[in-house]
């Protein structure tokens, strides 16, 4: 196996992983994870070629070495991708929801997955290319790849499962778990334990998704309202679960090939999309392209063009935001989408189902 050609490598403390497409920020270091989209992706911090520029401007606005006008236009910047990810990521949740709304696309799960895996792969490839250079790419065999890839197509297509057959309040409150999930995962099988008083915070979120999930599938109040189904609950379980071994077996691959979140990406979302068309004619039922509505294929589009955005805009992100501007944004997407569904779903306040989402949310935010 070739050994990776990347660039000299620099840790940011406090600020260890990131998830990407439909991404949110997790710090391992006080921070709590937010995965909200569709392909999820824990990625080490490490220095890019043009990403130390952001930190220079950073150390040095201290001591006066840089004008100060150039210091406001790189928080400018900074805070302007923050702000394209976290809409887009917001964006995306919706408009897939809306794209699975139409039964004819209910049935073409693994297609929509191959889709989003294959402009995924396009976008990483274009923004290794020696005119962009935003990162290194280092390829490795084929074999080893696999079992990481197919974890992936497992991630995504339960994530669009559980989105599809969820209201979208279940289905962001649900993916909370991720984090004690992965704290059980890592404590069950590689013997690393967290702090007491972190242990402690992620009770709260476990009894908010417990609730919810009791009263979600029970819900009756509005007519109009979105229903949960028991199959709802068991699809978003099975993805946190499924997503939770893949977010940990990704920290061992960057570990053990010595890549960062980018370089593993750009290895396996191609190999995760051809696995995934094989399997096409044998899963899906593709809607007809003239009887298909055509702004179900606009928001498709739409929905790709998304997850481009939210790819390109971690490269920024990841060296300019520091640990708490990266849990803030992370718990602005939640926090967004969750009372985003609970309004669109025209559900009262009085609904059973709220506390949970109260209980919840109140936990990563305090």
């Amino acid at each position: 196996m070739s050994q990776p050609s990347s660039p000299i490598k620099t840790r940011y403390p406090g600020r260890d992983s990131i998830v990407i497409d439909s991404l949110d920020i997790n710090e391992k270091e006080g921070g709590r994870s937010d995965p909200s989209s569709v392909a999820l992706l824990e990625m080490e911090l490490e220095d890019g070629p043009r990403k130390q520029d952001y930190l220079d401007v950073e150390k040095q606005a201290g001591d006066g070495s840089r004008p100060r006008d150039k210091v406001r236009s790189s928080r400018a910047r900074l805070t302007l991708w923050m702000t394209l990810n976290t809409v887009a990521t917001v964006a995306i949740v919706f408009t897939n929801k809306a794209i699975f709304e139409d039964p004819s696309f209910r049935q073409s799960q693994v297609a929509f997955a191959t889709f989003h895996l294959l402009i995924t792969a396009l976008t990483l490839y274009i923004l290794s290319r020696p005119f962009i250079s935003l990162f290194v790419p280092s390829p490795t065999r084929l074999r080893p790849m696999l079992p990481l890839a197919t974890a992936m197509c497992l991630n995504v297509i339960f994530q669009n499962l559980s989105l599809t057959y969820s209201s979208i309040t279940f289905y962001q409150i649900a993916r909370i778990l991720f984090t004690p999930m992965v704290a059980l995962i890592n404590y069950l099988f590689y013997q690393k334990s967290i702090p007491r008083n972190a242990a402690y915070t992620l009770l709260p979120m476990c009894l908010g998704v417990f609730v919810i999930s009791y009263y979600e599938p029970k819900s009756t109040h509005h007519p109009e309202a979105e229903q949960t189904s028991m199959l709802s609950v068991i699809l978003a379980l099975t993805s946190v679960s499924i997503g939770s071994v893949y977010t940990v077996w990704i920290a061992s691959y960057q570990r053990k090939y010595e890549m960062n979140g980018f370089q593993l990406l750009y290895n396996q979302a191609p190999i995760g999309g051809v696995m995934l068309m094989v399997l096409i004619p044998w899963t899906d039922r593709l809607p007809s392209v003239r009887t298909a509505p055509v702004d179900k294929w606009v928001m498709i589009l739409f929905s790709g063009g998304l997850a481009a955005l939210i790819n390109l805009s971690q490269f920024f992100i990841i060296a300019g935001a520091g640990a708490v501007s990266s849990t803030v944004m992370g718990h602005v997407k939640t926090c967004a989408i969750v009372a985003l569904g609970w309004i669109i779903s025209r559900r009262p306040v009085t609904d059973r189902s709220a506390l949970g989402v109260i209980i919840a949310i109140t936990s990563i935010v305090v």
